[in-house]
Parts: structure tokens; C-alpha cells; sequence
């Protein structure tokens, strides 16, 4: 991470923790304490991105217990001829892996069959954990939120792709003819781990031991 990422991630630490302080906070003088240092981090954070007090507020603050990472769950699909699925993004006009944010209710497995269906028309049976990213340890813009990447591997059920509410396109990719990527989203690299499973290369499910590995 180059100095400004690392900075940002400090800077949602601190927000975290903060915000921990004041769901356990024993008395008033804490409270304050910790109401005030959540304000100078999220001040911090709007410095480094900038973005506006209140939607940084808005968006990380949830005010209800001990602060945990956000999840995306993105949906690994393969066609006969070794491309993967993508979908093209209507906020920013870039591809990605079909997925999003977890829903509460929904195990990861079914988020990835659910996105998919929603995002390229797909339906598809999630099979098994492929990785576990770190969002700071990849290449990915600097944001507000801290969180980790669930790829699940899918079977495709039927090849009906048509886009969704978020989407413009869909189609499958080969590795060496990869569109331009949404990075908020997924990163080459993490791409070329999902072509390194599909040839049966990737023994056990990836996850970030550190971000220098």
C-alpha cells in the first residue's frame, strides 16, 4: 500500500474502534472521549478521500455493536470453453464478477447464485470457496469501507445472459482478452487467481496471510 492507502486504513481503524468504545463505554467521560475521537477520524477520512462528513457518516457509522468489515460476495462462473462470466457495471461502465454486498439472511453461497441471477440472468449452483481477500491487501481505489471479498465457484445451470438492474452487458471472457475491470470491484490479479483455479492449479481455498505475500 502506498502511504495515502495506508493512512485511510489507519483512519478506519481508528473509526472502528471508537465506535466499539461507545457500544461498551462505562461512563460518560468514555463516552465522550470516544465521541470525539470518532469525529476526528471520520474528519481524517473525509480529508484522504474527499468525500463529505456526512456521507462517510452515513455510511460507516452503524451504531449498533461491535464494528465488523462489510463482506462482497462475488460468483466465479466458467463456460465449456474456459472464459469466465462478467458483467458490466452501469455505475462506472467497467466489468466484474457477478455479486455485491452480503445480504443479511443469505448465506454466501446464495448470494453468489442470487447476484448472478440478477446481474447476467444466469442461474447457477455455488460449489465451493475458491478465496478470501483482503480489500487493503489488493489493488483496489482507496474508499470509506473496510472489507473482505468472498469468490465462490458456480455451476452454471442454463447460459441465458441478459443484464439486470445494475448491468448493461454480460458475456464470458478468455484470460489473455480480459474487458476493462471495475477495480472497486475485482482487481487482474484476482481474475488470473479465478483462471489459476479453473485449470485445477489452486489446492486450497486463498486467503491473505499478509499484504506483502
Amino acid at each position: 500500500m502506498n502511504n495515502t492507502s495506508s493512512l485511510l486504513n489507519l483512519a478506519k481503524q481508528v473509526q472502528s474502534l471508537a465506535e466499539n468504545g461507545q457500544h461498551y463505554a462505562n461512563s460518560e467521560y468514555d463516552l465522550d472521549r470516544y465521541n470525539e475521537l470518532e469525529k476526528i477520524s471520520i474528519e481524517m477520512i473525509s480529508l484522504i478521500t474527499n468525500s463529505d462528513i456526512e456521507t462517510i457518516t452515513l455510511g460507516i457509522s452503524e451504531k449498533n455493536g461491535y464494528r465488523t468489515p462489510k463482506v462482497d460476495v462475488r460468483a466465479v462462473i466458467f463456460n465449456t470453453e474456459g472464459q469466465i462470466l462478467m458483467v458490466k457495471e452501469k455505475i462506472d461502465g467497467c466489468w466484474s464478477l457477478p455479486g455485491g454486498w452480503a445480504d443479511i439472511g443469505y448465506t454466501p453461497a446464495e448470494i453468489a447464485e442470487k447476484e448472478t441471477f440478477e446481474e447476467a440472468g444466469m442461474t447457477v449452483k455455488a460449489e465451493k470457496l475458491l478465496a478470501i481477500f483482503d480489500k487493503k491487501c489488493h489493488n483496489h481505489p482507496d474508499d470509506i469501507y473496510y472489507a473482505y471479498k468472498i469468490f465462490v465457484a458456480c455451476e452454471a445451470i442454463n447460459n441465458n445472459i441478459q443484464t439486470g438492474f445494475e448491468t448493461t452487458d454480460a458475456g464470458f471472457f478468455s484470460e489473455n482478452n480480459l474487458p476493462e475491470l471495475s477495480t472497486p470491484r475485482n482487481t487482474k490479479n484476482q481474475i488470473s487467481l479465478m483462471f489459476t483455479a479453473y485449470k485445477d492449479e489452486l489446492k486450497w481455498p486463498y486467503i491473505d496471510l499478509n499484504c506483502n505475500q
